[in-house]
């Protein structure tokens, strides 16, 4: 019987690749209208080439980012491409379809939710804040919180604690093969792949349930 369900943050809850990919096209656009010698879709694929070597979350790409192809950083450059990736930003940045829906059903049931996102602390709590989504959860583990990236078994043994529920008992729902399904797994979790938000290719590894939609988790747990 499940009487918890953990999800992954971004690409399971929200459509993370989509908003990072507009907002940064946003921010290119407005650098390249500002003077930065660069094509519009070159300076794009090499701000994401970036992204590869210094993580995602990296909080000073775009300074990175200019002083690689300026040698200095253009501080008007740079205001540009923040303010248009904040812009952007808000515009996409809101949960897949029926996750609201899905979480009242699954409160109403009594159930436990739960984040483990290896997002730093902040950007976690914003994101959960500007989709009006914190309330829902009983726990949220963070990579300011575990201090170890998934699939290490510290965030999932966290959100075990803070739970106080068997493993065997919690559901964690993931988009990402090695890092959510493997982790999960490895502390005795049931698991979920969110195939709808999936980027990564499976790696040998398989859950326990697939969801081509959010809601489909509602079938899992019985309801």
């Amino acid at each position: 019987m499940i009487k918890a369900v953990l999800f992954d943050l971004d690409n399971t809850l929200i459509d993370f690749t989509r908003m990072k990919h507009e907002s940064c096209r946003a921010a290119v656009s407005a650098m390249v209208g500002g003077g930065l010698p660069l094509d519009r879709q070159k300076a794009f694929d090499e701000l994401f080439a970036l992204y590869g070597v210094h993580g995602i979350e990296d909080q000073k790409i775009f300074q990175k980012f200019l002083k690689k192809f300026l040698g200095k950083i253009d501080y008007r450059i740079l205001s540009k491409g923040i303010s248009a990736y904040r812009k952007a930003q808000a515009g996409f940045l809101e949960p897949y379809p029926g996750v609201r829906s899905t979480l009242v059903k699954l409160k109403s049931k009594g159930l436990l939710l739960g984040i483990v996102t290896d997002a730093p602390r902040l950007k976690a709590w914003v994101r959960l804040s500007e989709m009006n989504l914190e309330d829902f959860f009983d726990v949220v583990i963070t990579l300011g919180d575990a201090k170890k990236l998934k699939p290490h078994k510290k965030p999932f043994q966290n959100a075990i604690r803070e739970l106080n529920t068997n493993p065997g008992e919690i559901l964690f729902v993931g988009d990402n093969p090695a890092r959510d399904i493997v982790g999960a797994k490895s502390t005795g979790m049931k698991t979920a792949l969110a195939k709808y938000g999936q980027v990564f290719e499976n790696s040998g590894v398989r859950a326990d349930y697939e969801l081509n939609k959010f809601s489909d988790i509602l079938e899992i747990v019985g309801g």
